[in-house]
Parts: C-alpha cells; structure tokens; sequence
C-alpha cells in the first residue's frame, strides 16, 4: 500500500485527513509535532508526506530543511494557514514538491497527491546504487561489495557509509556526521563517530591496497575517490 505520512497539529484536520486518505486506500500514519515527525521520516520510507508548516517542537519548514539535506526523492506537499508568498516561496526553496493553503477542499488535496504519486519510479529511484573505485553500495538491499566480495555491515555502520559516500570528496566534522547519521536530537559525545569510523575501517579497507576512507585532522572523515 502507498505509505503517507500526516503531519498536522490541529486533531480535526488530522483526522478528517486521516479518514479520507484511508478511504482512498492509502495506509497512513498521523503525528502531532516538528521533533516526531523528523525522526519518523528519517527512520521510515514515505511515499507522500502532508506537512504542515505551523507545528509545535519544531516548525514545518525547519522540519523540511533538515530532511532535504538527505533526502531529496520523497514528494512533500505544504499545509499552511497563512496565505502568504513567503512561506510558500521559502517552502519551495526549501524543497518542498508542493503546497496548498486551508482551508481547502479535500478534492484538489487528493488530486495534488495523485499527481506527485504518479511521478516516475525510476526518477524516485535515483542514487540508489553509490560507489566509489571497487566499492559498491545498494542502497535499496542495503547490500556492500568491495573487489565483489561481500562485506556485512551493522545498520548504524551502513547508515555512516552512505553518508560519507554521498559526501565523497567533501570533508565532513564529526558534528554534521552527528546530525546526518545519530539525528539532530543525538546527546551523546562526539567519538561515536571515531569509534564507528574505525569499524567502518575495518571492514572497508583493512586488506586492501587502497583506503578510501581518510582522516583530515582538525576536521574530520571523508570518502576519497582516489583517482581524482
């Protein structure tokens, strides 16, 4: 079933949201603020999201920025209350797909989204498959291959790798590789990251003549393509 995601403070709207789209035949879940909506879209795969810009915790344009910076295939439609070229003009710079104000009428909102939905698979499918010299990594499977051979990986390990690789040749600090991979609400200290560098290490490049993965000292990690 196509998977939507509502995101929407006032109970009312959110639940006639919820019942229309179920009737629709769309599996839907709701939440209420910016802080759980962030971590439920970077833990989950959404087909659509409804996202509303006014939200306690967290705004809805603050939510969308963050999301952007590694996620940039899922269709996000605006709810606003406010009928104003500003938000709807930092919205879109933002990255959202789309934007509708209330209130409306819940037959354009499901026609907005049958036309985001029916956007090309393979245009959503883009960036799956990372890699770099010998290194390959599916993001779909999540399955990692250097020189073909097949190296297993712990989820937290597979999320830094693909972090670094969408990132080849950029030197991220620790605190970015913080955010992008432990989330923006992450309190524990910074050597997380060293420590899973060095585990990532050993299993990416112990053995191999080259090392991909390189320390900037003062800085932090990148993924270096060595031909470069």
């Amino acid at each position: 079933m196509t998977k939507i995601l509502i995101v929407e403070d006032e109970k009312k709207i959110s639940r006639v949201l919820e019942l229309e789209l179920q009737y629709e035949s769309y599996e839907t879940k709701t939440t209420d603020n910016g802080k759980d909506a962030l971590r439920l879209m970077m833990e989950n795969e959404w087909d659509l999201v409804l996202l509303d810009i006014m939200l306690p915790k967290l705004s809805g344009l603050e939510v969308l920025r963050r999301i952007r910076r590694t996620d940039n295939q899922t269709p996000i439609i605006l709810l606003t209350a406010r009928d104003e070229v500003h938000d709807k003009v930092s919205g879109l710079d933002l990255g959202a797909d789309d934007y509708i104000t209330k209130p409306f009428q819940i037959e354009e909102l499901l026609a907005r989204i049958r036309v985001h939905l029916r956007k090309p698979k393979q245009e959503a499918k883009k960036n799956k498959e990372l890699s770099i010299g010998d290194l390959v990594v599916d993001a779909d499977s999540r399955e990692v291959k250097r020189a073909e051979n097949y190296i297993e990986l712990t989820p937290r390990e597979f999320d830094l790798l693909i972090c670094l690789l969408k990132n080849k040749n950029i030197v991220l600090t620790r605190e970015q590789l913080i955010e992008q991979v432990w989330g923006y609400d992450y309190f524990g200290e910074t050597n997380v990251v060293d420590v899973y560098i060095r585990y990532l290490r050993q299993k990416i490049d112990k053995g191999y003549e080259r090392a991909y993965i390189q320390t900037v000292r003062g800085v932090g990690y990148t993924i270096k393509d060595l031909d470069r």
